[in-house]
């Protein structure tokens, strides 16, 4: 049987199956295509495959930092957002002097104290000539981390499209307005 005979919402299905539509590595800016450790684990994640097209809320974080019931909030909006195709990660980093000097420690912070389930990364540096190159990217689109729990939210095609300094909390009706945006 040729493809013409058969029904229209087989194709279709078929199609979104394989993958047609979907954003392929190519449409994935290349400052986004690096692959991070996980939090705790040997396993590796490449942001591109990670948000496949979706927006992404990027967010430095610190394990023993003034800051830190944040995770509290970004977990909300992860609970509140992931069905819709927001993809929210953290990058702990000891940029400041205020993460955990073991990954054991960051992991129970994020993990157990607040219940964290969006992607956590192991801790790489987010400021100056040593940025790893996701934050290396967002300070030239945007501000450089002046603190810990700066929030970026990057659009599906790669730019920053609202930075959000660290008094900003993931409750703040500005971080609510700016996904909104970009999930429409």
């Amino acid at each position: 049987m040729s493809i013409s005979r058969l029904p229209l919402r087989f194709v279709l299905g078929l199609a979104l199956l394989l993958g047609a539509g979907a954003a392929s590595a190519a449409d994935c800016p290349a400052w986004l295509d690096h692959a991070f450790t996980k939090l705790r684990s040997h396993e590796t994640v490449n942001l591109c495959k990670l948000a496949a097209g979706r927006p992404l809320l990027l967010v430095n974080t610190a394990s023993h930092c003034g800051y830190t019931p944040q995770f509290e909030g970004l977990q909300a909006l992860h609970e509140k957002y992931q069905g819709r195709g927001l993809v929210i990660v953290g990058f702990p980093a000891d940029d400041f002097h205020q993460e955990a000097k073991d990954a054991a420690e960051t992991a129970e912070v994020c993990f157990v104290n607040y219940g964290v389930k969006f992607t956590m990364l192991a801790a790489s540096q987010v400021t100056g000539a040593k940025a790893n190159p996701v934050f290396a990217e967002l300070a030239r689109q945007s501000h450089a981390p002046t603190w810990n729990f700066n929030k970026y939210l990057v659009t599906a095609d790669g730019k920053v499209a609202a930075y959000f300094d660290s008094s900003v909390t993931p409750d703040a009706p500005a971080i609510a307005t700016a996904i909104e945006a970009q999930l429409r």
